[in-house]
């Protein structure tokens, strides 16, 4: 299966690297991601020494980038020995974690993080590295969620919400042009109303539906139209939890890929409802595209 995107990938896929499970995780799945795309795999560890600095002795600082110097050299070698044919390159940052996968994407890369860090409560399930870069990237976040080895599902999903998400499912398109299965379009609307609004509902429940009907069939022609030999399915269901509704789905996807929705070239400094309870219980790796900006793709 093939096609023909609407313009190139990322030209890098940039990886949080702590040492922890989460994290080892997340690299490989950025690994495999990169040789998928014929990109350059960055690695990137945070010493966070400049925050520290007041605190720590300079040999305690130099310690700690030995550490983290050691720890990204042994993740480079266990990429290697799962993908030789891939580049990597290695980033030791002296700043915040999330500053500098910032700083190692760029305009263009996608930054890829685990879906837990190395501290923090059992409670919190998505870290707070994964949580800052998230809510304010510029660029493709990926969350890697799910086992480390999940079984192939065979199918990249897409959250469509409206008609300004095609940029999301453009996206999609490519992951699964990659991974050479379908493409399986997702639209959910809740039905969760108040016992007073029982009547509209009834009354304007067919009408609802039609609009409902409509958003699908706009963004599924326009990416027949741009990827024709792509297996394009189109779905609309109904529900009292667009969130739970998404979650059971990723149950039966290798990606799902949602499209954040704050202001004008980034997601923001929070992350939205339904956004959220992705992050933290998909079943699958889940990317987030900005609404607007290098990530996104133009709606025109």
């Amino acid at each position: 299966m093939d096609g023909t995107p609407a313009r190139p990938g990322p030209r890098r896929v940039v990886v949080g690297v702590d040492g922890s499970p989460s994290a080892r995780t997340a690299v490989m799945w950025a690994a495999a991601e990169a040789a998928l795309r014929g990109s350059t795999l960055f690695l990137v560890h945070a010493a966070d020494t400049d925050t520290q600095a007041p605190f720590l002795s300079q040999a305690e600082i130099v310690r700690s980038r030995r550490a983290g110097r050691d720890l990204l050299d042994r993740t480079a070698e266990a990429v290697m020995a799962r993908h030789p044919e891939l580049t990597v390159v290695t980033e030791l940052t002296d700043g915040g974690a999330a500053d500098g996968l910032r700083g190692a994407a760029a305009l263009t890369g996608t930054i890829v993080v685990g879906h837990r860090g190395r501290g923090g409560f059992p409670s919190l399930l998505l870290g707070s590295v994964g949580l800052e870069v998230a809510a304010g990237a510029t660029t493709p976040v990926v969350v890697v969620r799910g086992t480390a080895e999940p079984a192939e599902a065979g199918v990249v999903l897409a959250a469509v919400r409206d008609e300004a998400d095609v940029g999301c499912a453009r996206a999609a398109a490519r992951e699964a042009l990659l991974r050479e299965v379908p493409l399986r379009l997702l639209h959910i609307w809740s039905v969760g109303l108040s016992v007073g609004s029982r009547a509209a509902l009834h009354n304007g429940g067919d009408e609802i539906a039609r609009d409902h009907v409509s958003v699908m069939a706009s963004v599924s022609e326009r990416l027949r139209e741009e990827f024709p030999k792509l297996t394009v399915h189109a779905d609309g269901q109904k529900g009292r939890s667009v969130p739970g509704a998404l979650v059971e789905a990723t149950h039966h996807a290798d990606l799902l890929v949602i499209g954040g929705r704050r202001s004008p070239g980034y997601l923001g400094p929070t992350i939205g409802r339904t956004t959220l309870s992705l992050l933290q219980h998909a079943h699958c790796p889940v990317e987030l595209i900005p609404r607007q900006g290098p990530g996104h793709g133009s709606t025109s």
